[in-house]
C-alpha cells in the first residue's frame, strides 16, 4: 500500500474540506452515494448511462446529484463534477470481500482502474475509501480524537525515555565510556519515538482542521528529533554506512525492539565495542556558538576529550574564539561535565 498516496485522499476527506462536507451532507440526508474520483478513459470504458455535466464542485451539488440512482465522476482534482447517474460495470472478476451492490461496485471498479473511489453507506452511515485494493473507513471525529490523545501521551512518555538514555549518553561522553550499546538504545528509542510520531500525524492529516491543536501538540514533543539524529550522525558515522537511520524504518515492531537488529542496521558490528564520540553534539548543544565553530574546536584539540581538558587561554588560540566565545565554551563544557559527575 502506498502509504502517501493513502495520505494525500485521507487529507482531502477530512473535516473543513469541500469533500468531506459534501459527503456529510449526503449522510444526513440518508441517501447514500459512489463517488469515483478521477475522469479516465478507464472509468469511462465502465461507466453506462447517466448524465454529462461539466458543473463546479460544490458540497450542495454532490449532495443533490448523489440523490439520482447510479454514480458520479468528480475531477482528480475535485474542482468539476463530470458525470452524475452513471452505471459502472466493472469486471465482475475481479475478487471482492464486498456483498452489497455499491461497495462490490466501487471495490471493483478501485481495482480495475487504480483511481479512489469514495462511497457513503446510507444503512451503516458510514463513510469508506476504496484505493490500492483495500477498504479505509473515515473515522468519525471523536474516536479519532480519542485516538491520537492516546498516542500522544504514549509519545510523551517515549520522549521521557528517549531524554533519559540521551542524558546517559552525555555523561558516558564526557567520561569517555561510551560503547556501541549506548548509542544504539538511543536510536532504538529515538525511532519509537519516531514511529509514534508518523501515527499521530496519519490522526493529524484525518482531522483536517479538527486537529490543529494537535499538530501544534506534535511539533513540540518532536522538534528536537532531527537535531538529534543528525547529531549522533556527526559524533559516531565513520563511513556512510553508519548510523543511517532510515535504515530503521525498515525493521519490523518486533525487530526494533531487539538491540541487535538495531545495532546491525546502524552498522555496528556489536554491541560491547568502544566508540569515541567526536564531540559534535556536546558542542552543538551550547547555545549561541556558531556551529561553523565547532569542527575548529574539534579538529585543533583532538576530540572532545582534549577539549575539555583545555584551559580558557588554550580556547582562545583557535581562529574565531575571542574572550567572550571561550568563556561560553568553557561554561558549557563544565556543566556538562558537573552533570555527568553527579
Amino acid at each position: 500500500m502506498d502509504h502517501d498516496r493513502l495520505g494525500r485522499y485521507q487529507a482531502q476527506m477530512a473535516p473543513g474540506t469541500l469533500l468531506r462536507e459534501g459527503l456529510d451532507r449526503i449522510l444526513a440526508g440518508r441517501t447514500g452515494a459512489l463517488i469515483a474520483i478521477g475522469d479516465t478513459e478507464e472509468v469511462a470504458e465502465v461507466s453506462t448511462g447517466g448524465f454529462h455535466l461539466d458543473a463546479p464542485f460544490t458540497p450542495t451539488g454532490l449532495r443533490e446529484l448523489s440523490k439520482m440512482d447510479g454514480g458520479l465522476v468528480v475531477t482528480a482534482d475535485l474542482s468539476r463534477i463530470v458525470r452524475a447517474g452513471v452505471h459502472f460495470v466493472p469486471d465482475a472478476s475481479i475478487e471482492t470481500v464486498e456483498t452489497g451492490t455499491r461497495h462490490a461496485s466501487a471495490d471493483r471498479l478501485a481495482k480495475q482502474t487504480g483511481i479512489p473511489v469514495v462511497t457513503v453507506s446510507a444503512s451503516m452511515s458510514t463513510i469508506a475509501l476504496y484505493l490500492d485494493g483495500q477498504r479505509h473507513v473515515v473515522q468519525r471525529t471523536d474516536a479519532l480524537l480519542a485516538r491520537a490523545n492516546q498516542a500522544l501521551d504514549a509519545l510523551s512518555r517515549y520522549n521521557d525515555r528517549l531524554e533519559s538514555v540521551t542524558a546517559t549518553l552525555s555523561s558516558l561522553e564526557v567520561a569517555d565510556q561510551v560503547t556501541a550499546r549506548d548509542v544504539v538504545l538511543v536510536a532504538q528509542r529515538l525511532e519509537l519515538v519516531r514511529r509514534l510520531a508518523g501515527e499521530v500525524r496519519g490522526y493529524i492529516r484525518q482531522l483536517g482542521v479538527d486537529g490543529r491543536l494537535l499538530d501544534l501538540q506534535l511539533h513540540e514533543a518532536t522538534d528536537h528529533l532531527a537535531d538529534l539524529a543528525g547529531h549522533l550522525r556527526l559524533d559516531y558515522s565513520d563511513d556512510a554506512e553508519v548510523m543511517t537511520f532510515d535504515r530503521l524504518s525498515a525493521l519490523v515492531d518486533s525487530e526494533i525492539v531487539d538491540l541487535d537488529r538495531v545495532a546491525a542496521a546502524l552498522g555496528f558490528s556489536g554491541l560491547d565495542d568502544r566508540l569515541s564520540p567526536r564531540g559534535m553534539r556536546q558542542l552543538l548543544l551550547i547555545q549561541r556558538l556558531p556551529p561553523s565553530l565547532v569542527p575548529r574546536l574539534l579538529d585543533h584539540f583532538g576530540g572532545l576529550q582534549g577539549l575539555l581538558a583545555a584551559s580558557h587561554a588554550e580556547l582562545r588560540e583557535v581562529d574565531g574564539v575571542g574572550e567572550t566565545r571561550a568563556t561560553l565554551i568553557r561554561d558549557g563544557l563544565v556543566r556538562a561535565t558537573e552533570a555527568a559527575y553527579r
